[in-house]
């Protein structure tokens, strides 16, 4: 082929792949979430593949397990929260507000600075802030809960087709990109291992401490299966995650009395889940899992994979603690690769 045509070929392409992006750009990130999650569970779906023999049966399953764990409890948390919110009982709001209202704390001296501002705004507390508090962020979460199950439908349907298809995608990539195809492997490698640590650590987090947040919300008299869903998904935001649901019902109980169950919750939430279970038992189960299961060998610095979460959190929201590791991580590989290249 001359030159010249190459050049034009090269820019007929480029400019048919701008039209493809801009024509699937409504569904671009969901296609992207999709391709990372393949990646994340690419191991297990060759398992399930070779277990039944059957290409088709292999990604039905894997794909019906990721529906499990990600589309069923959403709708699940949703219609209860809807019932909940239609025939919540305002008088709760109004014993909370009552007790914060009620209640003299004096700031430290460190802090006394503070003091006339903190019994401002404690005074200020009562129904009407509460509730007009509250009701925009509830429609807020109507909306995004609609469209994140949006989303999650369509996820889960580009999931089984890029599952399906991964093989004959992974053998395109490799002949149309200018690199070699030792190298291309050693990224998807590199990927594939960083998103199975990302991936199970975070699913096996979530499942675990919403396990132990059910048991004592059930003990307690609440819907346990809702709060442990409620909880394994506020457990992914970095440092705050939890105390969004043990904080609220602590309240409520001191509110209404119940002062020993209160601190109790709290202790709970915070001893038993925050620490024991995501500083000692955590990294305990995921080293096992990695060792056991898929033998991970890129060494992976733990702190990065934090950062990288922490940072597609807060850029990209909810999917971007799969995002994050995922671009971090084809950085580097792209890096290394360019590097060794160069030499």
């Amino acid at each position: 082929m001359k030159k010249d045509d190459k050049i034009f070929l090269s820019l007929i392409t480029l400019f048919l792949f701008a039209l493809v992006v801009y024509l699937y750009k409504s569904f671009l990130m969901t296609i992207v979430i999709a391709i990372l999650l393949s990646i994340a569970t690419f191991s297990a779906t060759k398992k399930f593949v070779e277990i039944t023999k059957s290409k088709t049966i292999g990604n039905l399953i894997s794909t019906l397990f990721m529906s499990i764990l990600f589309f069923i409890p959403i709708i699940y948390s949703v219609n209860t929260l809807v019932q909940y919110i239609n025939h919540f009982d305002m008088s709760y709001i109004e014993k909370i507000a009552n007790y914060l209202t009620n209640l003299h704390y004096k700031l430290p001296d460190s802090l006394s600075y503070f003091q006339n501002y903190f019994d401002d705004f404690v005074a200020n507390i009562n129904v009407e802030n509460i509730s007009g508090f509250i009701l925009p962020y509830a429609a807020k979460f109507g909306k995004m809960s609609a469209g994140f199950l949006k989303d999650m439908f369509l996820i889960v349907i580009f999931y089984f087709f890029i599952n399906y298809y991964a093989e004959e995608l992974l053998s395109y990539i490799k002949s149309v990109l200018p690199m070699q195809n030792d190298e291309i492997d050693n990224i998807f490698s590199q990927i594939t291992d960083v998103m199975n640590v990302v991936f199970y650590s975070i699913l096996t987090t979530a499942i675990l401490e919403g396990l132990l947040f059910a048991f004592i919300g059930k003990v307690y008299g609440y819907n346990g299966l809702l709060l442990g869903i409620l909880y394994g998904f506020s457990s992914l935001i970095p440092v705050v995650g939890g105390i969004i649901m043990w904080l609220p019902i602590s309240l409520y109980e001191l509110a209404i009395g119940n002062t020993k169950e209160a601190i109790f919750f709290a202790l709970y939430s915070i001893v038993v889940i925050s620490i024991i279970t995501d500083t000692f038992i955590k990294p305990i189960i995921i080293k096992y899992i990695n060792e056991r299961f898929f033998k991970t060998k890129t060494k992976i610095n733990e702190l990065l994979i934090f950062l990288s979460i922490l940072a597609g959190l807060s850029t990209f929201g909810f999917w971007g603690m799969v995002l994050g590791p995922a671009i971090t991580t084809l950085f580097i590989s792209v890096m290394s690769v360019y590097a060794k290249m160069s030499k």
